[in-house]
């Protein structure tokens, strides 16, 4: 069930795509009544009920709903159960803490400028590139430190994944590509890219968070590695992600695999990955480079 609409106000609904994460599920689902301005809804997609094992919810406003697994199919059911419910979307990931006002922000910045299509903020920290963050460090973190320091506000072609808003009037009948199964690496820069045909996007500083990266529930590390080669080669053909960014992350990712083979860090499989790239690169030889593949890994 969800609020009735009031012209006065946008409705704005969160969305969670999880798998394999309930405590984190949880976590996220139990803060998020703490916003200074609560969401009108709340739409959890699992996979299976193990996913949401102990969600325990005594508020009218959250739905859970059960989608095939993989980031952009749980989304887009997201998207499709919202469609005349809502008026924007924020998706954030289920290990992602977002500031006290985070929704508040995203209603001002939304009211504020009408061309605005798609949010994203600047994070105070992001466990994917650091290192997982327990959420305890990560909520004592915010107490004492809300904003990114230095951070502007600043036009965007990119919002990031794990924290997007969506003005919804402007994503009709734009869908996350579902050719890019299971984690779905980069889906967030291609549905971005479509979006900003749209609009304009901003990444504020006015938004923020911690990403807390964590490791649990992702796809094993050859699948990630094939996914490193095969997700850019295919955003390339779709024109959704540049060369520079394209190509540039390719190939870091394959040199940080190498270089890090010998000794991985504990947390992160760099030999399944490197074997990974070396069978996405096999396949471009072959002429069947296929991001679809990695569901037969």
């Amino acid at each position: 069930m969800f609020s009735p609409p009031d012209h006065d106000k946008l409705r704005i609904h969160v969305a969670i795509a999880t798998v394999g994460r309930p405590q984190s599920i949880d976590r996220i689902v139990s803060l998020l009544p703490d916003q200074t301005r609560p969401a009108d809804g709340v739409v959890v997609v699992a996979t299976c009920d193990d996913d949401v094992r102990g969600l325990i919810s005594e508020s009218p406003g959250e739905t859970v709903l059960f989608a095939p697994k993989g980031l952009c199919r749980q989304r887009n059911a997201a998207l499709d159960f919202l469609k005349g419910k809502s008026d924007v979307v924020v998706f954030i990931d289920d290990d992602f803490i977002p500031v006290p006002d985070f929704l508040e922000q995203i209603e001002r910045l939304m009211r504020q400028d009408s061309s605005l299509v798609g949010l994203t903020g600047h994070l105070v920290a992001d466990g994917a590139h650091t290192g997982e963050i327990h959420a305890a460090d990560a909520l004592a973190r915010l107490a004492t430190q809300s904003r990114q320091a230095g951070a502007q506000t600043e036009r965007t072609t990119w919002l990031y994944g794990c924290n997007m808003a969506i003005r919804l009037s402007a994503a009709e009948n734009l869908r996350f590509d579902e050719k890019l199964p299971l984690y779905g690496w980069q889906e967030d820069v291609d549905f971005s890219a479509r979006l900003g045909r749209r609009g304009s996007m901003l990444r504020s500083a006015d938004l923020s968070g911690i990403h807390l990266g964590t490791r649990s529930g992702r796809v094993s590390g050859r699948r990630f590695g094939y996914a490193q080669v095969a997700n850019i080669l295919y955003l390339r053909r779709k024109r959704t992600i540049s060369a520079v960014h394209g190509y540039g992350l390719l190939l870091r990712n394959l040199t940080m695999n190498l270089a890090r083979s010998l000794w991985p860090e504990a947390d992160i499989d760099r030999r399944g990955r490197l074997i990974g790239n070396a069978m996405a690169f096999a396949d471009v030889l072959r002429g069947s480079i296929d991001p679809g593949r990695i569901e037969q890994i």
